[in-house]
């Protein structure tokens, strides 16, 4: 029996080997792909914590931060439901308010006339207009920007409709009775403000009924009367801000 000489592999023997070398090569490249792979997910747990952490953090700081606040909304007299005691403070605050701040302005005392009370209209647009200023100034989202438009545009606004509407109108005006015939004199600060409470319950139990007919009284004793606490409104009226400040 004769052996084979070692030399070159053949076709049918060297090629297996070679297919041999190869697949434990690719396997080889394989594992290496994958330790390189393992190595990147080293400390992977480590770092899941400490974004738990971050997480946390964050939803912590978000908590203690104070919300914004919302849009202010003003109330409204016109829709406002039947409840004498809550339109009475609502009168009651209004004319604090009227006394503080609009009745500063000379143009504002010119265009609110004694009988303001007796139109619904002038008392929703003082109402919202206060409330603007509140916004502006005292609110938490006040701001100078909100302040130059009440200024610039709202306020402005305001005093020239009722200027169109009720610059001519006076308690007379609303009075029926024969012998009617004193003219008002614009008292100052809030004309007319001993009439709120009547206004505040025709306007919570009647408001679809003719208003009550003003008393049979000349502004200045009218003056006088606000100023002796009787209605629990103009005592208020005199007061300071401290129900519009915060």
């Amino acid at each position: 029996m004769t052996r084979r000489p070692p030399g070159p592999p053949t076709a049918g023997d060297g090629g297996g080997e070679f297919a041999r070398v190869e697949a434990l090569a690719g396997l080889a490249r394989e594992v290496d792909g994958l330790r390189r792979g393992l190595e990147v997910l080293v400390g992977t747990p480590t770092r899941v914590d400490d974004l738990a952490r971050t997480v946390a953090q964050l939803a912590d700081a978000l908590a203690a931060t104070p919300a914004r606040p919302g849009p202010m909304v003003a109330p409204s007299w016109l829709t406002a439901p039947g409840d004498g005691e809550a339109l009475t403070g609502l009168l009651e605050e209004l004319c604090r308010w009227l006394h503080t701040v609009f009745l500063r302005y000379p143009d504002g005392a010119a265009v609110l006339p004694e009988c303001w009370l007796w139109h619904p209209e002038v008392i929703e647009e003082l109402l919202w207009l206060s409330h603007a200023w509140r916004a502006a100034y005292d609110d938490r989202g006040a701001s100078v920007q909100l302040a130059g438009d009440w200024h610039d545009r709202q306020r402005p606004g305001v005093v020239r409709r009722l200027k169109t509407t009720v610059g001519s109108c006076s308690r007379e005006r609303h009075q029926t009775r024969p012998g009617w015939n004193t003219t008002p004199t614009g008292a100052i600060p809030v004309p007319g403000v001993d009439a709120a409470p009547a206004i505040a319950r025709w306007w919570a139990d009647a408001r679809d009924q003719p208003p009550p007919e003003p008393a049979s009284e000349n502004p200045e004793s009218s003056r006088n009367a606000a100023g002796r606490d009787g209605s629990g409104i103009s005592a208020a009226v005199n007061g300071d801000r401290k129900g519009w400040s915060r």
